[in-house]
């Protein structure tokens, strides 16, 4: 009796215990549950698709940052039910996107910076407003990044990304 005891209290603090590390990797890991086309890592196309386009105008690498990304997890999880494209009005500087199916986060970083040919460096200008997310990702001060997608009720991806420091501040230069 008092080992059948023993190995039920074992087995019950071994359900305990996993179930505790299963839900911290959910916590550290924002994306789970999502493939990027990087390695299986589903934070390295956000990463590289950024720091490619930094490095094509001279600024330093992005970081991923896990206190901003579960920030960026938290408000994409907000919007699983309406897929509402609404900004969160956080401490950070932000971009969205939504997409059919599965969209990655290398495609919605590429779709950002498709906004790049609308951006005039030496006016520090938009045309038609349209170059604020390109200038976001390009923006030399922020240096943390943490993004999250969802997959929304409707079908549809929202995909958040979230920088630290925010940009995109009136009369300054991205870079």
């Amino acid at each position: 009796m008092g080992f059948s005891k023993l190995f039920f209290g074992v087995c019950c603090l071994a359900v305990i215990i996993i179930f505790h590390v299963s839900q911290a990797t959910v916590i550290n890991n924002p994306n789970q549950g999502f493939i990027d086309e990087h390695n299986n890592n589903p934070n390295q196309g956000f990463i590289d698709e950024h720091n490619k386009a930094r490095a094509e105008v001279g600024v330093g690498p992005i970081t991923w940052n896990n206190t901003v990304a579960m920030y960026a997890q938290k408000y994409a999880d907000s919007k699983i039910e309406t897929c509402e494209m609404e900004h969160s009005g956080g401490p950070y500087g932000e971009n969205l996107a939504e997409g059919y199916g599965e969209m990655t986060g290398a495609q919605a970083v590429k779709f950002w910076v498709t906004e790049k040919p609308n951006y005039d460096h030496a006016s520090n200008k938009c045309v038609n407003d349209e170059c604020l997310h390109y200038t976001q990702v390009v923006w030399r001060d922020s240096v943390h990044l943490g993004c999250a997608r969802a997959k929304c009720k409707n079908g549809w991806v929202f995909v958040i990304c979230n920088y630290d420091p925010p940009g995109n501040y009136i009369g300054e230069r991205p870079y």
